[in-house]
């Protein structure tokens, strides 16, 4: 029965000391969802901090330094399984160096889950976590209102933060935002109704995870094949094979179907589309095969494998709404890597055309440089075509990401317009 259960991917995010390792301890505790020897574990080290009870925080604080500073500095990926439900947890980094963090464990999320402290209400990293769920276009967001405790479970206090939260979010492409009052240290509506609330009729955190409906976010109708490879295996009844190998982006592709290699624009049809073990009729994201085509064209590493009578956009001039990750400040029309899907080009940012001032959500015009954890509109120049879609209409051919060439090291991540 488990096997054949929904996956959900949520994301925690919030201020420093908001409880969102606390909220995820709490959920891997009371759902029975941790290994004997784990609990063991974190119950001696609990002792040994001095701690009267269980320190359900470094069920997630996994890293030497997280657990010594108390804090969680890194993204902590947990997986937990109940009977109605899979999960995986990307537990964030609340400080707001580590926000390029939060947009690494919320990229692949269906649900973010933000931590609001009761006692402190809507803050700048509510903002700013609550624009990033909404530029990643997470479907849903569950806003959950902790330490109710600390302000004596007050009803009026949990609408206040409710009025709060309701004025940013609709300024945002947010659809669906659900409400939680809640003290993960005491376990209130965590994955138990809390009885010191009687006034919220709502379900608990784990009832509300577990009953969501989450749809696909791979588009089923653009058929997208970066190519990853070309396969020439040189043995015996592979002589004359040539396949092209990669992972489906988008789309369905069948045995038969007329297909362009882009960005050359040659058209062909599909031959066969293999596996490892077989050969398939038809292949779906995000399935990996190697497809053979009827006719020998000229494809490498880069090219995309698309239908002919659905292309996508071929531009070497991008629209892009970028959150700068790196410590440095961008380089004036310095030139950089780009990667997308699987090509990789050289390319230059533009133009700044605005920056977003999170507190309002207004536009900022006249500031064109790039600090960490700006958020902003930019035009980026390739010096080969990137064959894209928006990233409201696809999320793996709409992504980017800029790597600097001196260092190696990713500074940009990117959606297309």
């Amino acid at each position: 029965m488990l096997d054949n259960n929904q996956l959900l991917r949520f994301t925690t995010a919030g201020s420093v000391d908001d409880g969102k390792s606390t909220l995820i301890g709490r959920l891997l505790y009371d759902s029975k969802s941790i290994f004997e020897d784990q609990l063991v574990a974190i119950e001696n080290t609990s002792k040994r901090k001095g701690h009267d009870g269980v320190d359900l925080a470094l069920f997630t604080d996994g890293l030497r330094d997280e657990r010594e500073q108390g804090i969680t500095i890194d993204v902590a990926y947990r997986y937990f399984t109940t009977p109605k439900r899979k999960f995986i947890i990307a537990d964030t980094p609340g400080h707001i160096q580590y926000t390029r963090n939060m947009v690494t464990g919320a990229s692949t999320a269906n649900v973010a889950t933000i931590l609001i402290d009761a006692r402190h209400g809507v803050i700048e990293q509510t903002k700013r976590h609550a624009f990033i769920a909404s530029l990643l276009q997470i479907p849903h967001i569950i806003v959950c209102i902790n330490k109710m405790d600390l302000v004596d479970y007050s009803e009026e206090v949990y609408n206040k933060i409710i009025a709060q939260f309701e004025d940013i979010s609709s300024k945002m492409l947010v659809t669906d935002v659900r409400f939680i009052p809640m003290s993960a240290l005491n376990g209130d509506n965590v994955v138990n109704k809390s009885e010191n609330m009687p006034w919220y009729q709502g379900a608990p955190m784990l009832h509300t995870l577990e009953t969501m409906h989450i749809s696909s976010d791979i588009n089923k109708v653009d058929a997208r094949f970066p190519v990853q490879t070309v396969l020439r295996p040189q043995r015996e009844g592979f002589i004359d094979y040539r396949g092209y190998a990669g992972r489906v982006a988008s789309g369905i592709f069948r045995k038969g179907d007329e297909v362009t290699v882009m960005p050359s624009g040659f058209t062909s049809k599909i031959k066969s589309i293999d596996t490892l073990e077989q050969t398939l009729e038809e292949a779906y994201a995000p399935m990996s095969v190697s497809i053979t085509l009827e006719d020998d064209i000229d494809i490498s590493r880069g090219d995309m494998i698309v239908r002919s009578n659905n292309k996508p956009e071929a531009s070497q001039d991008l629209e892009v709404m970028l959150c700068w990750l790196h410590n440095d400040s961008a380089k004036p029309r310095a030139k950089y890597t780009i990667k997308h899907t699987s090509n990789d080009q050289k390319a230059m940012i533009k133009e700044v055309v605005y920056k977003f001032n999170i507190n309002t959500l207004d536009r900022i015009n006249d500031d064109k440089e790039l600090h960490m954890n700006d958020i902003c509109k930019v035009k980026i120049r390739t010096t080969k075509p990137l064959m894209v879609d928006s990233y409201r209409e696809n999320r793996t051919t709409g992504s980017i990401i800029l790597v600097d060439d001196a260092t190696n090291e990713t500074v940009a991540a990117g959606m297309i317009v």
